[in-house]
């Protein structure tokens, strides 16, 4: 049987991306249809940033109840955790999330298919659903927002059960004794500490020089003192050859002749973009050779009413930039000109502690600019040393000439909430001076960019005189 229905604007995808353009576009007047063949929220909200941050503030939880009498209380007796009732709460935030997007939808007209889309035509998307039935949309306008997923590599063929992706580890019936993690790099680092922290022996492979290879080297150091001081084993400059059964589950070969043994292993080494057998080929949208879509500024493909969005595109694989590409793809379908601005997109990372940036690394920066460079250890705060959360710092780099704020990286307690402060400065284009002339509130953890702002200029009141 097949239904046809016309639409405005039909997006394939309904995660991050897709499911806000979806609601943007139908506020704006637009009949809209959002086709998702799993559950609204895509990657994100059920498979990424929820559940992964629920397990993550159980974690620390239980971290935190393991060192109580740092806070003056004695516990009767040493906490366990529970890992199943980890679980449990886990679905059930993201349960609350997932039926809040269909409570959305429906508030604002948004029509939900549930199926695989697939572009059958220049104005015309097919929905295949589980049962057989096809319904048949056709759209003045198509936004493809169908993300991304775990890379899978022949070397690491995932079952599952021993080689998984973080996909899996969200639903583990329990937690291994010994985790190999492969890739040190966001998802990696998150995972590496919120095992650590729940008892379970971490090793990782890296095969660039730095966990966290994306971020500032001065952070990227300071995560490394983290994770072994969470006594979190890390090769850098080191290649996986193999993986093997072995004694315990599984044994890694590494480059330099070594071997690994641990129960399981988590391979989080990359994304690969979701464009097969979407028809796009078929009607001419042309492909980057990673097999994202390209598009203009404007998040439109070569075909004039095809847009893309989110991670499919390969720029930025962010639920937050996604939603900004949804944006701006649903006003150009609606014959406004609009393009993205990128300029103070934060990347947070929810280590322990928790990692932030925004603008420049001072590697890149130094390429076009003469630096000047302050940073504030967190340790020299009332409120760090309140929480018990002393372990890192702000550090922020500026044009040397015209006092341009250029980049801030932060290491510490709630960097991911305070980052936003120094993120509205880049955007906005302040300089070093105006940032730290803001009055900060006291005590608080993100007084830390005002004193970097001012150990900039050589004037940070609570730090020591630096001899000359």
């Amino acid at each position: 049987m097949v239904t046809i229905a016309k639409f405005d604007i039909v997006i394939i995808g309904g995660g991050p991306g897709g499911y806000t353009a979806g609601i943007r576009a139908a506020m704006k007047g637009a009949r809209t249809a959002v086709v998702e063949a799993r559950e609204l929220g895509g990657v994100c909200l059920n498979r990424g940033c929820i559940p992964s941050k629920a397990l993550i503030a159980s974690a620390a939880q239980y971290y935190k109840m393991k060192h109580a009498a740092d806070y003056g209380i004695s516990l009767q007796a040493p906490p366990v955790y529970d890992w199943p009732a980890m679980l449990q709460r886990k679905d059930k935030i993201v349960a609350t999330m997932t039926g809040g997007i269909g409570q959305l939808f429906k508030s604002h007209g948004v029509e939900h298919f549930q199926g695989f889309g697939k572009i059958t035509g220049p104005e015309e998307v097919t929905v295949f659903d589980e049962s057989g039935k096809e319904s048949v949309l056709q759209a003045k306008n198509i936004i493809v927002a169908t993300g991304s997923r775990s890379l899978s590599l022949p070397a690491f063929p995932i079952d599952g059960k021993r080689i998984l992706t973080s996909d899996h580890l969200l639903e583990l019936p329990h937690l291994p004794e010994k985790m190999l993690i492969i890739g040190a790099g966001v998802i990696g680092c998150e995972w590496a500490f919120m095992l650590s922290m729940l008892d379970v022996q971490v090793e990782m492979v890296e095969m660039l020089d730095h966990a966290l290879p994306m971020e500032d080297e001065n952070s990227s150091s300071l995560i490394e003192r983290e994770l072994k001081k969470n006594k979190v084993k890390l090769h850098t400059k080191t290649r996986v050859e193999s993986v093997t059964p072995g004694p315990e589950g599984v044994q890694a070969k590494l480059s330099g002749g070594a071997t690994i043994n641990a129960n399981q292993v988590l391979v989080s080494i990359g994304r690969a973009f979701m464009t097969e057998d979407m028809g796009l080929e078929e009607v001419g949208v042309n492909l980057n050779k990673n097999g994202s879509i390209k598009t203009g500024p404007d998040m439109r493909t070569n075909i004039k009413n095809v847009y893309a969005i989110g991670d499919v595109r390969g720029e930025i694989l962010l639920a937050y930039t996604a939603v900004h590409d949804g944006g701006v793809a649903v006003d150009n379908c609606l014959g406004e000109k609009a393009k993205k601005d990128y300029t103070g997109v934060p990347s947070v990372i929810f280590t322990h502690p928790e990692v932030a940036s925004v603008g420049l690394r001072e590697k890149e920066a130094s390429e076009k600019h003469e630096l000047a460079i302050g940073k504030f250890p967190l340790r020299a705060l009332g409120k760090a040393h309140a929480e018990n959360e002393i372990a890192g710092e702000v550090k922020l780099i500026g044009d040397k000439k015209t006092d341009k704020l250029l980049g801030v990286h932060v290491v510490g307690a709630h960097a991911t909430e305070i980052i936003h402060t120094a993120a509205l400065a880049i955007n906005r284009g302040l300089t070093v001076t105006q940032l730290g002339s803001l009055i900060f509130g006291h005590p608080v953890i993100s007084e830390s960019i005002m004193e970097a702002a001012h150990d900039l200029h050589g004037m940070s009141v609570h730090l020591a005189k630096k001899r000359t």
